[in-house]
């Protein structure tokens, strides 16, 4: 077999040689030494005919990592109401019917309890969460939406130990890739005891930003950049000690001595197909072990769901494989980082001469560029400090700029939209562990509503 002699003979003096790269992966990770064969076995076994697993999913105190836990529905969910809305509107009907108690006092103040389903309620209240109609050994079609849940949130960074409920209320709902059948994935959001927003519940803000300007049809599509890690949290595929050959041959290659982990990619394209998420494409990138998926385009808040789903499924996938990912935007320096390039559009921007409207677009931008900076990444902009340099295709994080087809720019103007005078933009400047719904936030706010 042929060789190439390492890059830096400084750091490693063997010769480059695939046999050795990442050799005790397999060996060192416990999810990947475990049998999956057994697992199948009780794949297998037949469940009940009315019950089905829900998957509850949500963004820890972080901002950019994920949990998820486990519970057991009787009925087949159609879709994720707002629970909160509904339960606030019946606490306030009953309120409003019962005219005596308005008389006797001037101002009414009531003390709102959440209970998720199967718990008990409030004496006279009937939960929402219940079904309407008890039917055994069938699915309860009348019930169309999911209960509000909680966790311990003193272990997530989300609450005090001392007062630990943390609620989860549902917002969207997946196809389960790995249990499949009707099985779902649920994507929440985070409530405190008194169901105010968590710290690091960005989605309300989100959803109340789409809400003004849902008219507008801001559409979002992004391209997530991702780099696997071995059980030593070096780059998978690397040579121990060492670097592989400079970057180059790396992006959308093909081959051996090139691509590290197709499988796993292939993997996590199909499940995201099967779960509901539009994802768009996939790619290896610039650095060897570095890829990237694209969602979208998705509309609104809807596109941050989609994102946070496609991530879980990842991590998922790579517990059995047993790799690491990382969104870290910049884990290993002098190579490409790793972003979230989001892709924007409104309707005028994709209607005739919308150009025009891009171009204003990237005005407004220009006058808040370190505003967008300090929610770009889930520190204020320190991780994105190591990544936008002005080298690696990136702009500096100091200075905004925007050209077409110009990678080394703050907002790209693909060149296809500049020949058609309409189409999107490419904000180049969100870091690969973003809070996508930060950053669809701070564009819809922008651009639409000039705030």
């Amino acid at each position: 077999m042929q060789t190439t002699e390492m890059v830096d003979p400084v750091i490693d003096h063997r010769p480059y040689n695939p046999k050795i790269l990442s050799g005790p992966v397999l060996t060192n990770s416990p999810n990947a030494v475990l049998s999956k064969t057994l697992l199948s076995r009780y794949n297998d076994l037949p469940l009940p005919a009315d019950k089905i697993l829900a998957t509850y999913i949500w963004i820890d105190g972080s901002g950019e990592h994920l949990r998820c836990k486990d519970r057991t529905l009787n009925f087949i969910p159609k879709a994720p109401k707002d629970k909160l809305s509904r339960i606030l509107e019946d606490y306030n009907a009953r309120a409003k019917s019962n005219a005596r108690e308005w008389k006797l006092k001037n101002e009414v103040h009531f003390l709102i309890h959440y209970y998720p389903k199967d718990q008990e309620g409030p004496s006279g209240y009937e939960s929402n969460c219940s079904p309407k109609n008890e039917r055994k050994n069938s699915f309860d079609e009348n019930f169309s939406d999911l209960p509000i849940w909680n966790f311990d949130g003193s272990s997530t960074n989300q609450a005090d130990g001392h007062n630990s409920d943390t609620y989860l209320v549902p917002r969207a709902i997946y196809k389960d890739p790995f249990r499949r059948g009707n099985h779902i994935l649920v994507m929440c959001d985070t409530y405190k005891y008194n169901m105010e927003p968590t710290e690091s519940n960005n989605r309300i803000s989100c959803q109340e930003a789409y809400d003004k300007c849902k008219d507008d049809e801001p559409w979002f599509g992004i391209e997530q950049e991702y780099i696997l890690l071995d059980s030593d949290l070096r780059p998978f595929g690397w040579p121990p000690g060492g670097f592989p050959p400079p970057q180059g041959p790396y992006y959308c290659g093909v081959g051996a001595n090139k691509v590290f982990a197709r499988d796993l990619v292939e993997a996590h394209y199909r499940c995201c197909l099967y779960a509901g998420v539009p994802i768009a494409g996939t790619n290896a990138e610039v650095m060897p072990s570095q890829w990237e998926f694209q969602v979208g385009p998705s509309i609104g808040v809807h596109a941050g769901d989609d994102l946070w789903v496609a991530r879980y499924i990842l991590h998922r996938l790579a517990e059995e494989y047993g790799v690491i990912v990382t969104f870290d935007p910049k884990p290993v320096q002098d190579w490409n980082g790793s972003g979230a390039h989001t892709n924007f559009s409104t309707k005028k921007m994709r209607n005739d001469n919308g150009i025009i409207e891009i171009e204003k677009a990237i005005d407004k931008l220009s006058k808040v560029h370190m505003k967008h900076i300090k929610v770009y990444d889930p520190r204020g902009g320190k991780d994105n400090e190591r990544r936008l340099t002005g080298l690696h295709e990136t702009a500096s994080i100091n200075d905004f700029s925007a050209g077409v087809a110009n990678r080394g720019s703050s907002i790209r103007i693909p060149r296809s939209v500049a020949e058609d005078k309409k189409g999107y933009l490419e904000d180049r400047r969100p870091a690969s562990n973003c809070d996508p719904y930060s950053v669809i936030d701070a564009l819809m706010r922008t651009c639409i509503l000039n705030e």
